[in-house]
């Protein structure tokens, strides 16, 4: 098979993302983009991503389909946001801290956030031509801007302090075992289950604010939907679907 991908480290870019875009026409199968230092790091939907130099781990994971990785109906594609946020509660657990995946793709640890990720995709046609999965962890970081509102890192859990260049590397293999996964249903089946088993606030009672109408609520996360919606059971009411960005947690 060769080599699995390549790890490219730069001292500093605007953003991985961005940069992994830059690249697109030279990635073969798979590479990685990591960076000391993000001068515009970017988050859902047109947020900032913050992070000290050097201080985290801020890398984006760049994968062409029909090679290396069979094609990916794009009606599938949130299988690839399963993955990510998987590899990252894996390695996570591999370190002796419990996170949970605070749908879509946020990975919290308790109620505090220690990592994002950012995924962005090419569409040929009905199929997923490419990806481009940034990720974004707090590492060694334990002073944040005040206007973060719940952030988390690993050395404030555990004390330690983690190096970065090793860290991506395993990273890197977690995601790309789970990729491997979705070449076979059974497989996906065995991503999504595992994800839904992680997923933040499950099978509980919690606050939830529709973003449609501002309507604040009550309800029981039941799992997600075939489109990738997350299911919230409201008492009294049944089940309601929420896609991105149309209900928030209230934490």
């Amino acid at each position: 098979m060769g080599k699995k991908y390549d790890i490219i480290w730069l001292e500093s870019t605007d953003s991985t993302n961005s940069e992994a875009e830059r690249r697109h026409d030279s990635i073969d199968n798979m590479s990685v983009i990591a960076a000391g230092f993000q001068t515009a790091g970017r988050g859902q939907r047109g947020s900032r991503w913050t992070s000290r130099p050097w201080e985290n781990l801020t890398f984006s994971i760049a994968i062409s389909f029909g090679d290396r990785f069979p094609g990916l109906p794009a009606s599938e594609q949130f299988a690839i946001s399963e993955c990510a946020a998987l590899a990252v509660a894996d390695f996570l657990e591999e370190n002796g801290i419990s996170a949970r995946i605070k749908w879509p793709n946020d990975i919290y640890v308790n109620d505090s956030k220690i990592c994002g990720i950012l995924i962005e995709h090419r569409i040929r046609g009905a199929q997923v031509a490419s990806s481009i999965i940034g990720i974004g962890l707090n590492m060694n970081q334990t002073e944040f801007p005040p206007e973060i509102p719940n952030p988390v890192s690993m050395k404030d859990i555990t004390g330690m302090t983690y190096m970065p260049r090793q860290a991506v590397e395993r990273l890197a293999d977690i995601f790309l075992s789970l990729m491997d996964q979705t070449g076979t249903a059974d497989g996906m089946e065995s991503v999504r289950d595992r994800y839904l088993s992680r997923l933040y606030r499950k099978d509980e009672l919690h606050g939830f604010t529709d973003c449609r109408t501002g309507r604040r609520f009550q309800g029981i996360i039941r799992g997600v939907g075939e489109n990738a919606c997350i299911r919230i059971e409201i008492p009294g009411e049944g089940i309601s679907e929420f896609a991105f960005k149309e209900v928030s947690y209230v934490i």
